[in-house]
């Protein structure tokens, strides 16, 4: 009785069952198994089949992904409080990175069958997961920029190589192109900006304020977190599946869904309100001029804080 106690006082500080009734934190804490896992231990590896969800009682964990040879990007470190494991049981994919111990570290351990079975009796705990679930990729995908940014600074061409490799390029897809009757397209096709009804500033806020629109902001993560539209939802190209998934598949298809986030180089705007449409949402609009057009207006902008 009071190991189950001991138990419900340490997952009360979890995220995820913080906000659990008790009777169902008390069943989760009879659920729950002990570990205890030696330092510099690995839990498990990238590609390793889901079987457990975890809740670090104390210790630290790092989680991180191999690049090739020794090369490794750490993720995040997680201590008591945290949990990890989840996506794989969510999604019933392999485990997605590594996760080593960094010191001594206890877990408690729940099986794929408990965590499926407290998944269908408590659907508060599902939404839960889902919202964080988000937030760890939104993160991976900014921290997988950050590396392919750097790893391009190491690795840049002269200008001089690069109208080179550019030159021959085009050269060969052009002999490829002159010989197959498919061919392929020299330049990506974008969607036509005037396929899409587009909105004022004035009308969108209007639209917002009596909760007939929904605003998307189409950029990459970091540029959303640096400034966006408030109440906004981001919705980035590369994660729009995910995020469509978790964000939109209960929305109603006759909501009117205003988009922005164009940029001189990348139609990030246009592309994601093309795949909206292709959803079946049928009012999906451009907002004209964007955020800057927005924030001239004198409209509500969030802005991460320069230190």
């Amino acid at each position: 009785m009071a190991e189950n106690e001991n138990k419900g006082n340490r997952l009360k500080e979890s995220t995820i069952f913080r906000g659990l009734p008790q009777e169902k934190l008390d069943e989760v804490a009879r659920a729950v198994q002990n570990v205890v896992v030696p330092g510099n231990s690995l839990i498990f590896r990238e590609g390793d089949p889901g079987d457990s969800f975890y809740i670090i009682s104390s210790g630290r964990v790092r989680v991180f992904r191999r690049l090739g040879g020794d090369m490794e990007t750490e993720l995040s470190v997680l201590g008591p409080g945290d949990s990890f494991g989840e996506m794989a049981l969510l999604t019933g994919e392999p485990r997605s990175a590594d996760i080593e111990t960094l010191e001594e570290t206890h877990l408690m351990v729940l099986t794929k069958d408990q965590f499926d079975h407290i998944l269908r009796d408590c659907p508060d705990i599902s939404r839960t997961f889902v919202k964080e679930m988000r937030r760890w990729l939104l993160r991976d995908q900014e921290l997988l920029e950050v590396e392919a940014r750097e790893a391009y600074k190491a690795t840049r061409l002269s200008w001089v190589d690069f109208l080179v490799v550019f030159a021959v390029s085009i050269v060969l897809a052009l002999i490829f192109n002159s010989s197959n009757p498919n061919g392929i397209p020299l330049f990506p096709k974008f969607p036509d900006r005037a396929s899409f009804p587009s909105v004022s500033p004035v009308e969108a806020m209007e639209a917002v304020q009596r909760g007939d629109a929904l605003l998307v902001d189409a950029m990459p993560s970091n540029f959303f977190a640096k400034r966006h539209i408030q109440g906004a939802v981001n919705m980035p190209l590369a994660l729009f599946d995910i995020v469509y998934m978790m964000s939109f598949a209960e929305e109603d298809k006759e909501k009117k869904i205003i988009v922005y986030g164009g940029t001189v180089s990348k139609l990030y705007d246009l592309e994601v309100a093309n795949k909206l449409l292709l959803r079946g949402y049928s009012n999906v609009r451009i907002l004209e001029g964007g955020l800057s057009a927005w924030e001239q207006n004198g409209y509500p902008v969030v802005e991460k804080a320069k230190k």
